[in-house]
């Protein structure tokens, strides 16, 4: 309970200072979605010290906070580690760029706002795996408890909560007329995919609050960041956790120029993200033996799975021109559109501002022998060739992207050195198995269906830009989009729960083998969940606190 205020320098080696400092009941690692949560949970019981350390800056960049903003954040160094996928072989050997948060929030910090909880299969077949406390009914108070639901408290939803759950602010008729046309092909319409089936057509909501980004950092963590029993460090990168007889005992930390041990009295909770908690584990001494003796880092506790599991929903971008209606191509790339863009968001928090990375959103079956859709579209009223964003096309066009949200490949992270600060290896394996290409390519064929073969778009004279109408074949069109394939930034699976031999801890999140130590952000999650996996992040640290607080 009580912090040691002594500092003792212990010795001087290769111009970094060596420093053994502060105790604290709970070091947390990662100030991202997870770790947000955890500190406020932790902080509001008022019963410990935590030290919350974070390897990205402050969250003051202006474009963090104004929805549309992600345009800016991501892909840039200030705000995103800018991380690329290693050549990938199933999807014509493309490199991907793959944002992760560099910021307080971390990726709710730069992520696309959507708010999706998938499907109630998805945690039931988490607890069928062995996980008690984990399917839909027992997970759902966590989802509601979080919320603070615009439309109000309801069976599913939550009022009061730190996360902020808002509809949008933007109406356009590309978006009224997908739908319609959706359902012309058996896509009913529906306003709310987050009662555990998510099956439809509809519009998206946001973690905003009155036209601004609620990101994890400030829904949860600026409530307490003054608080006197919480420390925050930014800018400095965890090397490794410490152990004494399998139990994690400190954390060394880069600050500067320096290196610093800090101790728990408790536990030590890891919430790095499905690309750092692995990483940190491994360079720990936590994972795969031959691969860790393979870099000459001493092994603490053989645990093959770690930085295994990987998965991730990938899109797939065609682009349709349209006539006789207008997307915000134009208006967008016009010097007055951008004005008259901008003052409406000034005087009112409406407009494209406002906008998630995606409006309209659907959930469908790549083929009728599927018991729950594994199809996802993110409809954006723009398109452009280059991805981000930027360069938006001089003609009316949108982009139907579609992506398996259910994908069967699976792809690992490794780290390449024993130092935390050089980037691990990210593997995807995107299009591995038979069964994702397939999914893929029907994905493709289910979204001509819609914009080229019903009567709603037939006035609208939709013509296909990309991939082009002239590739049919399954195998053709999976190779042509995969140049334009893109992450929806969804990395998830890599400390797996459960107790099968590639898992890495158990239902209550503590790493298998370990004292002291758990993992709570999106890298436990078994199998990736059906839709956008931000909403599921934070859930977990709900539920992650609650064991904490309750043991």
């Amino acid at each position: 309970m009580h912090m040691l205020q002594a500092t003792n320098i212990l010795f001087l080696r290769q111009k970094t200072l060596i420093i053994t400092m502060d105790e604290f009941d709970y070091i947390i690692i990662g100030a991202g979605s997870a770790g947000c949560v955890l500190t406020n949970r932790l902080i509001k019981s008022g019963k410990y010290k935590v030290l919350l350390l974070e390897a990205g800056g402050k969250d003051n960049y202006p474009w963090i906070h104004i929805p549309v903003g992600y345009y800016k954040t991501m892909h840039n160094p200030k705000t995103d580690w800018c991380f690329k996928t290693e050549p990938d072989e199933t999807m014509e050997n493309v490199s991907i760029p793959y944002p992760r948060g560099k910021t307080l929030g971390g990726s709710s910090s730069i992520n696309g706002l959507l708010y999706i909880r998938g499907q109630e299969q998805d945690y039931d077949l988490w607890r069928q795996l062995g996980n008690k406390g984990w399917s839909w009914r027992e997970v759902l108070p966590y989802f509601i408890k979080a919320e603070d639901q615009e439309r109000g408290k309801s069976e599913y939803h939550g009022q009061g909560g730190p996360l902020s759950v808002s509809d949008q602010r933007i109406k356009l008729d590309i978006l009224e007329v997908f739908q319609n046309a959706a359902s012309e092909v058996g896509i009913p319409k529906v306003d709310d995919f987050n009662k555990g089936d998510n099956f439809g057509c509809g519009y998206f909501q946001v973690t905003e609050r009155n036209g601004l980004r609620c990101s994890a950092a400030v829904g949860y963590l600026n409530p307490v960041k003054n608080d006197k029993n919480l420390k925050i460090e930014t800018k400095c990168h965890v090397q490794k956790i410490n152990f004494e007889n399998n139990k994690a005992v400190s954390v060394i930390y880069f600050k500067d120029d320096k290196q610093i041990t800090v101790k728990a009295n408790k536990e030590i909770l890891l919430s790095a993200g499905s690309i750092g908690s692995p990483q940190i584990l491994q360079t720990s001494g936590v994972g795969d033996v031959d691969k860790l003796k393979s870099l000459g880092i001493e092994v603490t506790k053989d645990l093959k799975g770690v930085g295994k599991n990987l998965q991730d929903h990938l899109m797939f971008r065609p682009v349709f021109k349209v006539k006789n209606i207008k997307t915000l191509n134009k208006k967008i790339n016009s010097v007055f559109g951008k004005l008259l863009i901008g003052l409406e968001y000034v005087l009112l928090r409406r407009g494209p501002m406002t906008m998630g990375a995606s409006q309209l959103c659907g959930f469908a079956k790549s083929d009728e022998s599927r018991e729950t859709p594994n199809l996802q579209f993110h409809i954006q009223p723009i398109s452009t060739d280059k991805l981000g964003g930027a360069n938006l096309h001089d003609f009316h066009a949108f982009t139907p992207t579609v992506a398996n949200i259910r994908p069967t490949s699976r792809g690992e992270i490794n780290i390449i050195s024993s130092d935390s600060r050089d980037n691990p290896k990210i593997k995807m394996n995107y299009l591995s198995t038979d069964e994702d290409r397939k999914v893929a390519a029907d994905g493709i064929k289910l979204i001509r269906k819609i914009v080229m073969e019903t009567q709603e778009f037939k006035k609208y004279e939709p013509e296909e830009y990309r991939p082009g109408a002239h590739i049919q074949e399954g195998e053709e069109i999976v190779k042509a989009c995969s140049h334009y394939a893109q992450t929806i930034f969804h990395p998830v699976g890599t400390c797996k729960m459960g107790d099968d031999h590639e898992a890495v801890v158990s239902d209550q999140l503590k790493v298998h083998g370990i004292e002291n130590l758990r993992v709570i952000d999106a890298s436990i999650m078994p199998n990736i969940t059906s839709g956008n996996t931000n909403a599921p992040t934070i859930m977990i640290a709900e539920k992650g606190a609650d064991m904490i607080l309750n043991s």
